[in-house]
């Protein structure tokens, strides 16, 4: 029974814990059965999880000496635990109880994927891109061949909407990107068009701006390893992808391009209201300025009224909803974080590639979704956090060799 005590991590709760992150909020309704639209399959998941992790926990080897920066993960749960209170004072109109159970939820899957991550860092996000990998290309084949274009001509899958679509296939890139680094096989590459061509057919543009804003960053920090023949060929082949698809592409595909990026964002500087939204939010957040107008009180005192669900800028959000209390426990996190994941600690490059899979999602969440939609930029920073601060090869209490004093003659 040895591995039993091997300090390697089990795959079941991460694997659990993925899935939990990557379906968002699914109810027995969406699935046909309407008596049972009460049954929150996403607290059944992640109990699931907490059990296998807990075991996992459990049979791990108890390491000796070390301390780990975990200032940013208690100030983390002290901002969501304060975004649960507000619930006191927010306006009647205010869905408090379904975005309490959102807050315990992404409360919950952050420590609990920072506890698993913190057992075996390198393996536990080499399998974590692994999964986003091959979630990226189910959702793009899903998209491409089974859902097909919404009512605007945007594409997504699995019922989760265009701007959730984005993430995941940006994400997909990001993956595939990890997994040549790790592995150095070339095949993860060659899917990138896939997941460009469905990011491209979701028509988010927030979405996609953020991928190019992540991706140019990453390219600035690695300029002087980039060597002139695979950058070159890397160009020649996206562009002919590029060509390829514009030339076979169907009708559907080049309309939703001219339409969705030239017409409305180029020639008309559409914004889908955002800029209206933002500042009623903004408005919000002045009129109360210390705690905030309490959690979901955007949607109480505005969006009720003008059938907007929420600010679609997570620190907005804060800012009206929790107000500098709010706003300031969020930036203690960030700070305490990127103190935390600065330099990448003994695994640069995983913390790098985690670090970049975050700021993704963050970057994408001043643009769209709610808390809970920003839950996979809390689960990469978790993941980030552990690589850089577990050490390699941590002395354990079962490996240590007790030292005898020399016996004097």
């Amino acid at each position: 029974m040895s591995w039993l005590r091997t300090p390697r991590v089990f795959l079941a709760p991460g694997l659990v814990m993925i899935l939990v992150a990557i379906g968002g909020r699914f109810t027995l309704d969406r699935a046909g059965f309407l008596d049972l639209a009460w049954v929150d399959l996403r607290v059944i998941g992640l109990g699931i999880a907490l059990v296998v992790l807990a075991v996992d926990v459990a049979r791990r080897p108890r390491v000796l000496g070390g301390h780990r920066r975990e200032g940013w993960l208690v100030t983390t749960v002290l901002f969501f635990l304060f975004q649960i209170a507000s619930g006191l004072w927010a306006p009647q109109a205010s869905r408090v109880g379904p975005q309490t159970l959102d807050l315990i939820l992404l409360g919950v899957l952050t420590v609990a994927f920072y506890v698993y991550t913190i057992g075996d860092p390198t393996v536990v996000i080499r399998t974590t891109f692994l999964l986003f990998f091959v979630a990226a290309v189910i959702f793009a084949l899903a998209a491409l061949f089974i859902n097909g274009p919404g009512d605007q001509g945007r594409y997504s899958a699995f019922g989760g909407g265009p701007n959730v679509f984005v993430r995941i296939e940006i994400l997909g890139v990001i993956s595939a990107v990890a997994l040549f680094l790790i592995t150095r096989r070339i095949l993860p590459l060659l899917v990138i068009p896939l997941f460009l061509l469905a990011a491209v057919l979701s028509g988010s543009r927030a979405g996609l701006l953020a991928g190019v804003a992540v991706g140019v960053v990453a390219l600035f920090k690695i300029r002087g390893r980039l060597r002139t023949g695979p950058v070159v060929a890397a160009g020649a082949v996206l562009l002919l992808a590029t060509a390829t698809v514009w030339a076979f592409a169907p009708p559907a595909f080049t309309n939703l391009f001219q339409e969705r990026f030239v017409e409305q964002t180029v020639q008309q500087r559409y914004l889908s209201d955002r800029t209206d939204i933002w500042a009623a939010a903004w408005r919000l957040a002045v009129e109360h300025p210390l705690a905030g107008a309490g959690l979901d009180g955007f949607y109480g005192l505005i969006g009720v009224n003008q059938g907007v669900e929420y600010p679609h800028n997570y620190v907005l959000g804060v800012a009206a909803e929790g107000g500098l209390i709010g706003i300031g426990l969020l930036t203690a996190a960030i700070v305490l974080w990127t103190r935390t994941v600065r330099g990448g600690g003994v695994r640069p490059q995983l913390t790098g590639l985690a670090v970049a899979a975050a700021v993704f999602v963050a970057l994408s969440s001043l643009f769209s979704g709610d808390y809970y939609d920003a839950r996979l930029a809390w689960l990469f920073a978790a993941m980030a956090a552990a690589a850089a601060v577990v050490p390699l090869a941590p002395v354990t209490a079962e490996l240590a060799v007790p030292v005898r004093e020399p016996v004097s003659s």
